[in-house]
């Protein structure tokens, strides 16, 4: 016999948390990885999509493509950093106040209920020991006894023993037999101290039982609300977010209108565009010295009106990081200021200024108004 094996709560559940965290750092790099591929594949085909032979509705849904994958991106990286720095440290957080270490291995949660466990079980063990004891010499006792019955009954049909001989094994047998009956008195004694001993040695085995069974409750609770947060972040199918970059995304394919972008292209390169039909033009002579000076004068004013809306212009904050494609074109990082100095054209840029006096185009929706 032995006492009852109860066990306390897992004793890696440390590890357990080690694990848990590890496992979803990897995901959040593969969040992350996936968050670049797609700023990069949208900005490797900004140019080619914005200079490509298409236009109108067709044009601005194709560009919508790559505006969409730059949103994605922001919202994939969102869920890398959810999955590290909200779920991973609360993990953490928890782990640290659930579990103390000891000085030489091991900890003090798993310890407290291996001593009470131990306690509780050291006075059975005791008793336990003592019964099994006085079992084994009953049946030593018994063996005895069985063994000069046996002889016992060989003597009595055997005429070559004695009268005398049999009496003696006669009185053998009846010595082993109250032998036997005091230790079996005295192993029936113990087994009664045993059984009543019981129920009190359950209880306190079953207290410190529940004891561990309601730190396993805490621990099953949090961890099961700790996947909860990952699955919300993870999630992508009811990000509202997300919902709204593809409902955007359908709204700009289904506003393709073959009949508006036919009209635009008529008006802007066909019949429809603006003419310039050639006039009737008298000859004006020609005033040299005050024609230059005038046109120097038109130029530095100007100027000084060109500096004066530079100046004046509207701070803007980075969206998204952007490179320029172009020599014309300013590359800034994602959360980097500038100045907008002129507003959104037809084709969706608008002309900045950094602060150290660079001028370029940028894509009008990577940044906004301060």
């Amino acid at each position: 016999l032995s006492p009852h094996p109860f066990r306390p709560p897992p004793k890696d559940a440390f590890q357990a948390c080690n694990d848990i965290v590890a496992c979803f750092q990897e995901r959040a790099r593969v969040e992350r990885l996936y968050a670049q591929q797609l700023s990069e594949w949208s900005n490797k085909w900004k140019p080619l999509v914005d200079s490509s032979p298409l236009y109108g509705s067709l044009l601005q849904a194709w560009q919508c493509f790559l505006s969409s994958a730059d949103r994605l991106s922001a919202l994939h990286s969102s869920v890398c950093r959810s999955l590290v720095s909200e779920d991973g440290d609360r993990v953490r957080t928890w782990q640290k106040e659930t579990f103390h270490k000891k000085l030489f291995g091991g900890f003090k949660e798993s310890q407290d209920f291996d001593t009470g466990f131990s306690r509780a079980q050291k006075p059975w063990a005791k008793r336990l020991k003592k019964l099994d004891k006085a079992r084994s010499a009953f049946h030593k006792m018994q063996r005895k006894e069985q063994i000069i019955r046996d002889r016992e009954t060989h003597a009595k049909g055997n005429p070559d023993i004695s009268i005398e001989k049999q009496k003696k094994i006669q009185e053998e047998r009846e010595l082993a037999q109250q032998e036997t009956e005091k230790v079996r008195a005295r192993y029936e004694k113990v087994l009664e101290e045993v059984t009543r001993y019981a129920p009190r040695y359950m209880e306190e085995m079953e207290s410190i039982f529940d004891q561990s069974q309601e730190e396993e409750r805490k621990r099953i609770s949090f961890l099961k609300q700790a996947f909860l947060s990952i699955h919300r972040h993870l999630d992508v199918t009811n990000n509202e977010s997300v919902k709204a970059v593809y409902n955007e995304l359908h709204n700009t394919l289904m506003a393709i209108n073959e009949q508006d972008d036919l009209r635009w292209w008529k008006n802007t390169h066909g019949p429809g565009m603006p003419t310039d039909w050639p006039q009737f033009q008298d000859w004006t002579p020609e005033k040299k010295s005050k024609k230059v000076k005038k046109h120097k004068e038109v130029e530095a004013l100007q100027s000084t009106i060109e500096r004066s809306v530079m100046i004046g212009g509207v701070r803007v904050r980075a969206l998204y990081d952007y490179d320029g494609q172009e020599t014309d074109e300013l590359s800034f990082k994602a959360g980097e200021e500038f100045l907008k100095i002129e507003d959104e054209d037809d084709q969706g840029w608008c002309r900045g200024m950094k602060d150290g006096g660079r001028e370029g185009l940028y894509p009008a929706n990577y940044v906004q108004a301060l």
